[in-house]
């Protein structure tokens, strides 16, 4: 099977200095780190996770009855694929660049990948999308025709600009998956949960049967209970201040090597390194890893030539800055 490509810690590691992943780098979140630590691993959580869901659902003002529970976005994505199949779904639309697991999960189930969203019983979207930052294009036109639409929010929490491309009448017609481990710079806890559009109570009960017992663990419920709380987001809030300050000193350092950095309204961004002669992108990817640091390299995405990099501290950016320099000094 061919691997699957992801940023983080890789066969080297974790890296000194890691870019390549999307999780808030002014993390852990020292109060959700202290409920995850807390939790008690000898104990099975309750199967039902009762008061989760109900404080997920005032968390977002919803009834408790369109919370579903996930191990992972990951997870969510395989088990709607798989509801969609078992529903008679015959294509899945993609966006033109977005994570990986969406394409994974159609393989895994043999559905085509429609070439018109229009032509396709499982539609995704992301807002902001990974690599991008930005909205996918057309969300509202996503829906209807009884496709199951799921629109993955997990970067909303991380966004430093803009706003949500769609409003809330349309936003709720939607399948909304949220993972709020990058946000809190907790990547190694994995839990997740969706809000169903309202009167999906049918889907939401065969979605339900979809999953194993005890979907999340004891330290995924103490994270997303942790999440729901003021202190909590107002760590984040606070958060997005330092990102935006990181995020704009770290263009300007990417700018200044020749690199062309593309637009984006999160704490990531993709850019176009200037390469030396005769030195690929690999090539120099994994030179820098050598050296402890490590850009997302974007082809999986659609983006050849290009790299994925989260706004790190200005002491991983100048090690970044050095480790290019030197790069482009072998190379002449």
């Amino acid at each position: 099977m061919k691997p699957r490509s992801h940023g983080g810690t890789d066969q080297g590691g974790v890296p000194l200095h890691d870019f390549s992943s999307n999780s808030n780098t002014c993390g852990p979140c020292p109060l959700a780190l202290a409920a995850v630590q807390r939790a008690d691993p000898t104990c099975y959580p309750d199967a039902t996770y009762t008061a989760l869901r109900g404080q997920l659902a005032d968390f977002h003002d919803v009834d408790v009855q369109r919370v579903v529970l996930a191990g992972s976005a990951s997870e969510f994505i395989f088990r709607i694929t798989a509801l969609a199949v078992l529903r008679g779904a015959r294509a899945v639309w993609l966006p033109p660049h977005g994570y990986g697991d969406y394409a994974h999960a159609a393989q895994a189930w043999k559905l085509p990948l429609a070439t018109g969203a229009g032509q396709a019983q499982l539609r995704w979207a992301c807002d902001p999308s990974s690599p991008l930052g930005v909205a996918h294009a057309g969300l509202d036109q996503l829906l209807g025709g009884g496709a199951l639409c799921v629109l993955d929010r997990a970067y909303e929490p991380l966004r430093l600009t803009g706003a949500l491309a769609v409003g809330q009448e349309v936003l709720q017609k939607f399948w909304q998956l949220w993972t709020p481990n990058k946000a809190l710079g907790l990547t190694g806890v994995r839990a997740a949960y969706v809000i169903a559009p309202p009167g999906s109570e049918e889907l939401v009960v065969q979605l339900e049967g979809l999953a194993p017992s005890w979907p999340v663990g004891a330290h995924g419920v103490a994270m997303l209970h942790a999440w729901t709380t003021p202190d909590v987001q107002g760590w984040l809030f606070a958060s997005l201040a330092t990102l935006r300050d990181w995020k704009t000193r770290q263009v300007t350092l990417c700018e200044s090597l020749g690199w062309n950095v593309l637009l984006s309204n999160t704490n990531f961004f993709c850019a176009q390194p200037a390469l030396p002669e005769g030195i690929s992108l690999p090539q120099a990817l994994a030179q820098l890893r050598s050296q402890g640091i490590k850009l997302r390299d974007a082809t999986s995405f659609g983006l050849p030539g290009h790299v994925r990099m989260s706004a790190m501290s200005p002491a991983a950016q100048d090690a970044l800055h050095n480790a290019w320099q030197h790069l482009i000094g072998k190379a002449i």
